[in-house]
């Protein structure tokens, strides 16, 4: 019960106006995932940038379980299998980003498409965080059961061969 595990890995691409571009990112994530991406709506109007509320800016995939391990397997090697120590949280949650999708292997570059950067986002657990959010009687998780960034360094040293610097 006290082994970390990976919740889930979100894929964010953040385009910042709809139609065409976010078309093709969703394209993008939906080739590299092999998921239908969600496409995310704007919270507030901003005029500065064009942006609407309400108007779809972004798109998203969530992946779990064996899908989110291969997934970060097949990314991690774009940023030479090293992540920074402040892109750790308190809660041993942690993220990067990638410039560009034409870096990852298997992928190849389309002219059509063009060149996307996106953010990956990965959530640590333990077994029993579920009694946090279910809908009948919540309970809180005890402190000695909260997962730290130090427990998720060395779960990700052994899993996936990643160095911190």
């Amino acid at each position: 019960m006290l082994r970390p595990r990976i919740q889930k890995v979100v894929v964010n691409i953040n385009v910042g106006k709809s139609g065409e571009p976010l078309e093709k990112a969703s394209r993008v994530l939906q080739e590299i995932s092999n998921q239908n991406p969600v496409k995310k709506k704007a919270k507030t109007t901003i005029r500065d940038f064009g942006i609407r509320l309400g108007e779809p800016i972004a798109a998203v995939v969530t992946l779990r379980k064996q899908k989110a391990i291969d997934f970060l397997k097949k990314v991690l090697p774009v940023v030479d299998n090293k992540i920074s120590r402040s892109s750790f949280d308190e809660q041993g949650n942690f993220a990067f980003g990638l410039k560009e999708h034409i870096e990852i292997p298997g992928v190849k570059y389309d002219p059509d498409i063009g060149i996307f950067g996106m953010d990956v986002c990965v959530t640590m657990m333990r077994p029993g965080y579920r009694v946090k959010n279910r809908r009948q009687e919540k309970a809180r998780v005890g402190s000695k059961h909260v997962l730290t960034a130090e427990e998720t360094v060395a779960f990700i040293k052994q899993i996936l061969g990643v160095e911190i610097q």
